[in-house]
């Protein structure tokens, strides 16, 4: 997805804040301002600016908030933004020149080509010229081979690539020259280029002002059915999990003191939270692993004995099944820049997620629209989106300020928990390091969206967290009427009576939690 983006906002002066004091010139140069000098090339001077150009840079940064994180590690080889080329007109692109033949292909491709290579062959073409030098260099490779190749038995070393050779070689010293990177001249790639920006790019502080969720504390669960749960509108809560142990327990060293040796799930692979910490101390990438592990209590009993669910959620259809039932349930970790791209929940279920250290971003959107750069397959059973939560923020976000229906937006922090409604598209970024507890479940307001969600012709490929995706629909609903007789009869019969009634339009009655002024608040 990432090639067919075009970088439509203007990224203009991005400057590290750091460098109102004084840097290394080398360095300086290389953490510039960034200029895009039309819609599909970034440029980024390489010439300093005068004393007078650092104070108009300083107002115009002001203005368009673009900033690099203060670790952002220096350009990787050197690759520079297409729209360099256009600024040196006397340039060659070695890009091109080093792939050959080859160079009529999309980095995109190139790249995915590569992928089929093992470490080996990486190495031995990394020498044949400066641009497949560059190319079989590229993080994401290296990354794929440590986790396809070492099953999470890894300690990270700084980088993907050091990281492999340091487990797979022993004996090789990884300090040595021999893994260093050197720089390429005028290597020229908005691709590769817009990674490393993506991964080193802080939240612009437009992307977090705006906050016009319906917040409530102390309601009754009455009150919660009524206003939210049956018209399926989310609401953040505050003050309902107040006496949850896990909020005055739950850090680093408690959670690795009582997880021991015991390995979560981390995307494809699994790993002890040590391990896990010591990777999401160091990596700087543009999609952080994040663990999210669904059977946690059942690994660490005790951790499931330090929440409970909030009154909010405590009927849960889906416990007619016993252990039969999807999972359900997830302890979530990630470092800052980590999270969830747009998605519906599994299984047309209702979710609440409760933030225990940390915060996190939300953008929501309803059922009937689709978030801009989100392509959802006809069938539901694929989604195609930018590669990254910061890629969306920067090409898309700021297209959802001219609608008529923006999007629900918060910023949940620790002891506040989101109920996200059925259907509902959401995107989810940690601000800072993070720690959430996060449940799916069905209730009566929702059985009926569940039962015909299974119930789909190819439900065997939307259907999730269960082995037994064919059979799970006629499972659920024998199990339903079984312990709630006449229960699905009567829902589908009030059902059809609401689709009769005209109700106002949630998108004609929303409005900002703080009328005049935005605040920020995963």
């Amino acid at each position: 997805m990432k090639g067919s983006l075009k970088m439509t906002n203007l990224l203009s002066r991005i400057r590290n804040s750091s460098k109102k004091t004084k840097t290394n010139t080398n360095q300086h140069r290389n953490r510039k301002r960034f200029k895009l000098r039309n819609q599909n090339a970034i440029s980024i001077p390489k010439d300093l600016p005068s004393p007078h150009e650092e104070e108009d840079e300083e107002e115009e940064n002001a203005e368009e908030g673009f900033k690099l994180k203060s670790s952002a590690p220096l350009l990787t080889h050197g690759v520079q933004p297409l729209g360099n080329l256009y600024l040196n007109p006397g340039s060659i692109n070695s890009r091109d020149t080093g792939l050959g033949n080859l160079h009529t292909l999309s980095d995109e491709l190139v790249l995915e080509i590569l992928g089929f290579l093992d470490s080996t062959d990486l190495g031995v073409l990394s020498t044949v010229s400066k641009s497949f030098y560059v190319f079989t260099n590229h993080e994401p490779l290296w990354r794929n081979l440590v986790l396809e190749n070492l099953n999470g038995g890894f300690q990270f070393n700084g980088s993907w690539k050091s990281t492999y050779v340091a487990a797979s070689y022993p004996s090789f010293d990884i300090s040595s020259n021999a893994l260093k990177s050197f720089k390429v001249r005028d290597f020229y790639s908005d691709y590769l280029f817009q990674s490393w920006l993506c991964a080193n790019l802080e939240m612009k502080p437009e992307w977090l002002e705006r906050d016009n969720i319906v917040r409530k504390r102390g309601i009754s669960v009455e009150e919660f059915v009524l206003n939210f749960e049956e018209p399926n509108k989310p609401v953040l809560l505050e003050g309902c999990i107040d006496n949850w142990d896990a909020l005055e327990n739950w850090d680093r060293d408690y959670l690795m003191q009582l997880s021991g040796d015991v390995k979560f799930a981390v995307g494809p692979v699994e790993m002890k939270l040590g391990d896990y910490f010591r990777y999401s101390d160091q990596v700087r990438e543009e999609r952080p692993l994040y663990l999210f592990d669904p059977k946690f209590a059942e690994k660490v009993p005790k951790l499931g004995s330090e929440y409970e669910v909030p009154v909010y959620f405590r009927e849960d259809l889906f416990g007619v099944l016993g252990s039969e039932r999807p999972d359900y349930r997830w302890i979530i970790i990630g470092p800052a820049g980590s999270g969830s791209s747009f998605h519906v929940d599994p299984n047309s279920t209702s979710a609440w997620n409760a933030v225990i250290k940390g915060s996190k971003k939300w953008i929501l959107f309803p059922p009937d629209v689709i978030p801009p750069g989100v392509h959802p397959s006809p069938d539901g059973a694929e989604v195609a989106s930018p590669v990254s939560i910061i890629e969306w923020f920067m090409n898309f976000y700021g297209a959802t300020k001219n609608w008529k229906k923006k999007p629900v937006e918060c910023v949940c922090k620790a002891g506040e928990v989101i109920f996200v409604p059925n259907g509902w598209w959401h995107l989810v970024i940690n601000l800072e390091e993070s720690i959430a507890i996060t449940q799916n479940y069905v209730s009566r307001r929702n059985l009926l969206n569940v039962l015909d969600f299974l119930n789909r012709p190819n439900a065997s490929t939307l259907v999730s967290g269960t082995r037994d995706r064919v059979n799970l629909y006629d499972k659920f609903k024998n199990a339903i009427e079984a312990s709630f007789p006449g229960e699905i009869d009567e829902l589908a019969r009030k059902a059809e009576k609401k689709i009769q009634q005209k109700k106002l339009s949630f998108w004609d009655s929303v409005s900002d939690s703080n009328a005049g002024a935005f605040k920020f608040s995963f």
